[in-house]
């Protein structure tokens, strides 16, 4: 019998993906009580400021300086999703977007032609700490849509579908789990063909609790990223936390946590299987794609940056929210 696991790997610092993924990191960073300035109320001594991804006091600083995060960058070819499960993100772009999501929200980004925009982490309690708890994944386009206009959209965490078990929990990002369904992706999305079976879920397990994961269609690819837990068990093989199991996603696999609740997440998609040329922030099919999309960043700035910082936030006192292109601001 062809075994359920395919591959067991340990979990880095962007973990390991598949086509048509192409990236996908964890950050974990319990940030200290802010400054009322939206940074730590911290010394920032012994730090390496503008490059801190060491550890230090159980946080890291990212590219930021004075508030945590990821001042303006570039992007074209593919399509981010951020799921900030604890604290906030602050969103701005060279489209003139701008947001504040967190707490469960999800934001999904189609650079296509290319955008800048900037994601730094407020520390928004002045009386308690900021514990961040964020993924962003980094889905490929295929080369029709490489150049598609950038597309900005929030999924807010009301209405993300919220599956509850007996067992645990699943938090439906894309796609489907059984009969619920996700919300809408970006329209230009490689997610937006059901035919592609894209799906990806935030998964928890009460301890001692099983939960089954459906069929897939054949030839989809899906890795199950086990980060927070003691053990889990897949097919008689148990597995220990900070590793990636690659399976047979066309059996239903039963998931056992044991010992306490077990934390995953799960991506599958069928490839696009088409060339990959990446460099930094562009994703294109060849290395002359790449070449042309640095030199038109040099020439245009993707339309430049309308902020007055790079490393751009929202007021301390703003709440979730978002501005889109065409003005339009939703609250939440």
């Amino acid at each position: 019998m062809k075994s359920i696991i395919k591959n067991v790997f340990q979990l880095g610092f962007p973990w390991q993906t598949q086509d048509p993924f192409l990236f996908c990191v964890y950050h974990l960073d319990k940030y200290p009580k802010g400054n009322g300035e939206l940074g730590p109320d911290d010394s920032l001594e012994g730090r390496n400021l503008g490059n801190d991804f060491t550890i230090k006091d159980g946080y890291r600083m990212y590219h930021g300086t004075t508030i945590p995060g990821f001042p303006a960058h570039p992007h074209r070819g593919f399509e981010t999703i951020t799921v900030v499960n604890k604290g906030f993100c602050d969103h701005s772009d060279s489209l003139g977007a701008a947001g504040r999501f967190g707490e469960g929200d999800v934001q999904w980004m189609t650079a296509g032609s290319g955008v800048q925009h900037s994601e730094m982490f407020p520390l928004v309690h002045t009386d308690k700490e900021n514990t961040l708890e964020l993924f962003q994944i980094w889905l490929n386009l295929p080369r029709k849509s490489k150049f598609v206009d950038p597309h900005f959209k929030m999924l807010w965490h009301e209405d993300i579908p919220f599956i509850k078990y007996e067992n645990g929990t699943i938090k439906v990002i894309a796609g489907s789990f059984n009969s619920t369904q996700a919300q809408s992706p970006a329209p230009d999305s490689w997610a937006a063909d059901d035919e592609n079976d894209v799906a990806i879920w935030n998964i928890k397990i009460n301890a001692t609790g099983t939960i089954n994961l459906p069929k897939a269609q054949k030839n989809t690819i899906r890795t199950i990223y086990f980060y927070e837990g003691e053990t889990i068990e897949i097919a008689g093989e148990s597995i220990q936390p900070n590793h990636g199991i690659e399976v047979d996603s066309t059996n239903e696999i039963t998931l056992k946590a044991i010992g306490s609740n077990a934390h995953l997440l799960v991506l599958q998609g069928k490839p696009i299987n088409e060339p990959v040329a990446k460099y930094g922030p562009f994703v294109m099919n060849t290395d002359e794609e790449l070449q042309k999309a640095m030199e038109e960043f040099r020439l245009t700035q993707f339309g430049g940056w309308p902020w007055r910082y790079p490393d751009q936030t929202h007021e301390n006192e703003r709440g979730r929210f978002a501005k889109y292109p065409d003005g339009t601001i939703v609250e939440k």
